[in-house]
């Protein structure tokens, strides 16, 4: 029973292995440009050991991938959790959000190649199993009493609308100015499209 478990454990310390090496490859040379082989020199493991977790370089980017968007609905959760009201909640949200995604790791790798490589339809599904579903929860919460079908329209809105934002931030993620100005446009529409009992 104890080697099972040591095996177990080694398996995962080399997926989580792959996993690092890949990311790093992926941030410094686009999808395109980053080549298995390196990935494989950089994890310190056989290509049979990659193969073993991931078919091909696809599913190892989509797994780095859905990482990514984890970690981007963490910071969003972070974020939401210290806010006073449900429409505070969605603004700190959203900016925490658009924070994440200026980051040079999810840039290239959630919100440049994730579409390009996995296609839109999957890459929105992974978005909609985190930041997505948090939205949808965000404004279903400041909604209150509210149909689903609203509840639906008005998320994918919303979530159209700020991935659009990101990258357009992106194009610039040094620019205070811009950056500024997203945020008060961020403000300014929750405001009017959300009710806030508090305020």
């Amino acid at each position: 029973m104890q080697e099972k478990r040591t095996q177990a454990d080694r398996r995962a310390m080399t997926r989580q292995a792959l996993l690092t090496a890949a990311r790093q490859a992926f941030v410094e040379n686009g999808y395109a440009g980053a080549a298995t082989e390196a990935v494989v020199r950089r994890a310190g493991v056989t290509r049979g050991a990659l193969y073993y977790h991931f078919p091909d370089k696809a599913a190892l980017f989509e797994a780095v991938v859905d990482i990514v968007a984890a970690e981007i609905g963490d910071a969003i959760v972070e974020a939401a959790r210290r806010s006073p009201s449900p429409r505070a909640a969605l603004i700190d949200g959203m900016r925490a959000f658009l924070d994440a995604c200026l980051r040079d790791e999810a840039r290239s790798i959630y919100l440049i190649d994730g579409p390009a490589v996995l296609g839109w339809r999957r890459w929105r599904e992974i978005d909609g199993a985190h930041s997505g579903r948090l939205l949808r929860e965000g404004v279903a919460a400041a909604l209150g009493d509210c149909p689903n079908s609203d509840v639906e329209v008005l998320t994918t809105l919303l979530s159209g609308a700020f991935n659009e934002a990101a990258l357009w931030l992106s194009d610039a993620p040094d620019d205070a100015d811009r950056r500024r100005a997203m945020d008060s446009a961020t403000v300014d529409l929750f405001v009017r499209l959300l009710p806030d009992p508090d305020s």
